[in-house]
Protein backbone atom coordinates (compact mmCIF):
# COMPACT_ATOMS: atom_id res chain seq x y z
CA UNK A 1 0.00 0.00 0.00
CA UNK A 2 1.27 3.60 -1.01
CA UNK A 3 0.91 6.27 1.63
CA UNK A 4 -1.94 7.59 0.22
CA UNK A 5 -4.00 4.50 0.71
CA UNK A 6 -3.01 4.21 3.96
CA UNK A 7 -3.95 7.94 4.92
CA UNK A 8 -7.32 7.21 2.91
CA UNK A 9 -7.66 4.36 5.22
CA UNK A 10 -6.82 6.81 8.39
CA UNK A 11 -9.72 9.19 7.25
CA UNK A 12 -11.93 6.17 6.66
CA UNK A 13 -11.08 4.84 10.22
CA UNK A 14 -11.55 8.18 12.02
CA UNK A 15 -14.90 8.86 10.16
CA UNK A 16 -16.06 5.51 11.29
CA UNK A 17 -15.01 5.99 15.01
CA UNK A 18 -16.59 9.75 14.77
CA UNK A 19 -19.92 8.05 13.79
CA UNK A 20 -19.71 5.16 16.44
CA UNK A 21 -19.49 7.91 18.90
CA UNK A 22 -22.51 10.19 17.55
CA UNK A 23 -24.48 7.01 17.78
CA UNK A 24 -23.57 6.30 21.05
CA UNK A 25 -24.57 10.05 21.75
CA UNK A 26 -27.87 10.02 19.93
CA UNK A 27 -28.84 6.84 22.18
CA UNK A 28 -28.06 8.68 25.28
CA UNK A 29 -29.95 11.89 24.15
CA UNK A 30 -33.34 9.69 23.12
CA UNK A 31 -32.38 7.67 26.52
CA UNK A 32 -32.48 11.19 28.42
CA UNK A 33 -35.74 12.11 26.51
CA UNK A 34 -37.25 9.09 27.59
CA UNK A 35 -36.38 10.03 31.31
CA UNK A 36 -37.07 13.51 31.18
CA UNK A 37 -40.97 12.09 30.29
CA UNK A 38 -40.81 9.94 33.27
CA UNK A 39 -40.26 13.04 35.07
CA UNK A 40 -43.20 14.72 33.78
CA UNK A 41 -45.58 11.82 34.00
CA UNK A 42 -44.56 12.09 37.94
CA UNK A 43 -44.79 15.76 38.20
CA UNK A 44 -47.80 15.36 36.96
CA UNK A 45 -48.92 13.02 40.15
CA UNK A 46 -47.96 15.93 42.39
CA UNK A 47 -49.99 18.37 40.27
CA UNK A 48 -52.93 16.73 39.99
CA UNK A 49 -52.98 15.44 43.25
CA UNK A 50 -56.38 16.19 44.21
CA UNK A 51 -57.68 16.50 41.45
CA UNK A 52 -61.47 14.96 40.66
CA UNK A 53 -62.09 12.36 39.46
CA UNK A 54 -58.86 10.80 39.81
CA UNK A 55 -58.41 8.38 36.94
CA UNK A 56 -58.22 11.41 34.84
CA UNK A 57 -55.19 12.03 36.03
CA UNK A 58 -53.61 9.31 36.43
CA UNK A 59 -55.37 8.45 32.64
CA UNK A 60 -53.06 11.80 31.45
CA UNK A 61 -50.15 10.82 33.07
CA UNK A 62 -49.80 7.63 31.40
CA UNK A 63 -49.15 9.69 28.00
CA UNK A 64 -45.73 10.73 28.86
CA UNK A 65 -44.71 6.80 30.13
CA UNK A 66 -45.86 5.43 26.76
CA UNK A 67 -43.90 8.26 25.04
CA UNK A 68 -40.82 7.11 27.50
CA UNK A 69 -41.23 4.14 26.31
CA UNK A 70 -41.48 4.36 22.46
CA UNK A 71 -38.41 6.86 22.74
CA UNK A 72 -36.19 4.03 24.66
CA UNK A 73 -37.15 1.35 21.61
CA UNK A 74 -36.73 4.12 18.96
CA UNK A 75 -33.22 4.34 20.16
CA UNK A 76 -32.54 0.89 20.55
CA UNK A 77 -33.96 0.09 16.98
CA UNK A 78 -31.94 3.41 15.55
CA UNK A 79 -28.44 2.29 17.54
CA UNK A 80 -28.93 -1.23 16.33
CA UNK A 81 -28.80 -0.78 13.10
CA UNK A 82 -26.15 2.05 13.04
CA UNK A 83 -24.48 -0.91 14.83
CA UNK A 84 -25.11 -3.43 12.43
CA UNK A 85 -23.83 -1.31 9.41
CA UNK A 86 -20.52 -0.26 11.62
CA UNK A 87 -20.08 -3.94 11.91
CA UNK A 88 -19.69 -4.78 8.53
CA UNK A 89 -16.77 -2.16 8.55
CA UNK A 90 -15.02 -4.09 10.91
CA UNK A 91 -15.52 -1.01 13.91
CA UNK A 92 -15.77 -2.11 17.27
CA UNK A 93 -19.14 -0.76 18.56
CA UNK A 94 -21.03 -1.32 21.82
CA UNK A 95 -22.86 -4.66 22.09
CA UNK A 96 -26.66 -4.72 20.97
CA UNK A 97 -27.58 -6.82 23.67
CA UNK A 98 -26.41 -4.02 26.28
CA UNK A 99 -28.26 -1.50 24.29
CA UNK A 100 -31.11 -3.99 24.45
CA UNK A 101 -30.39 -4.14 28.36
CA UNK A 102 -30.26 -0.43 29.15
CA UNK A 103 -33.71 -0.44 27.28
CA UNK A 104 -34.90 -2.74 29.56
CA UNK A 105 -34.28 -1.10 32.31
CA UNK A 106 -35.55 2.39 31.49
CA UNK A 107 -39.20 0.25 30.21
CA UNK A 108 -39.18 -1.17 33.78
CA UNK A 109 -38.42 2.18 35.04
CA UNK A 110 -41.64 3.77 33.10
CA UNK A 111 -43.77 1.02 34.01
CA UNK A 112 -42.54 1.03 37.17
CA UNK A 113 -43.30 4.73 37.91
CA UNK A 114 -46.90 4.29 36.02
CA UNK A 115 -47.63 1.98 38.66
CA UNK A 116 -46.82 4.60 41.35
CA UNK A 117 -48.92 6.76 39.40
CA UNK A 118 -51.95 4.37 39.39
CA UNK A 119 -51.62 2.81 43.20
CA UNK A 120 -49.78 5.26 44.99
Amino acid sequence: MGKSEDLAENRTDWAEDRTLMANERTFASWTGGGMGAIGLALAFKAVFGDFDPPIVARVVAQIPLIAAIVLFWSARRKACHTIARLNERTVEAASTVTLTIITSLMTATAVGAGFILWFV
